[in-house]
């Protein structure tokens, strides 16, 4: 039986096919860039970046962490030519709120000593402090052998209680 999600996707879904007209897009972004940024509910990258469907790749994943975007970046950049990258951190962010050793806990109470076996030595990438996050990930990108010398990198804030970007490297 579908959950209430699962209904509210099918329906929405129809909805956005009876109108959707994109099918032509090409496969690389057309404006030749991807956009680094966290998958909290709360950003809209479309709405919030100025991104219209087909301009640029979105890779998302908790805290906007470049290193667990790596791969897809690489894809991005050697398989279907992007050439800059926008990464984008957000106040407010969870992993502003626990430490590697919170969430192995947590893992362990929840899930059980074999899901904490599994998950090993696996670094959750929380960081204390947000701006000093947003650098450290842009020093990442660019000393990483994966992205080439030529490819701008910026760095930026999103502000969840405002809806505004500020550019902090």
């Amino acid at each position: 039986m579908a959950s209430q999600i699962q209904k509210n996707l099918v329906e929405k879904n129809a909805e956005y096919a009876r109108t959707f007209d994109q099918g032509h897009l090409a496969l690389p972004p057309a404006k030749k860039y991807l956009v680094v940024t966290c998958m909290d509910a709360r950003i809209d990258p479309a709405a919030a970046f100025g991104i219209s469907l087909g301009d640029a790749h979105v890779i998302r994943n908790a805290g906007a962490s470049a290193r667990d975007a790596q791969r897809s970046i690489v894809i991005s950049e050697q398989l279907l030519g992007t050439r800059e990258i926008i990464l984008v951190k957000h106040t407010g962010c969870g992993m502003l709120t626990f430490t590697n050793d919170d969430a192995h806990a947590l893992v362990k109470q929840n899930l059980g000593a074999s899901a904490a076996a599994e998950l090993g030595p696996l670094d959750f990438l929380p960081f204390p402090e947000l701006e000093t996050a947003v650098k450290e990930d842009v020093e990442f990108l660019k000393r990483s052998a994966t992205v080439p010398d030529d490819v701008p990198i910026t760095g930026w804030v999103y502000e969840v209680e405002t809806g505004k970007v500020r550019q902090v490297v």
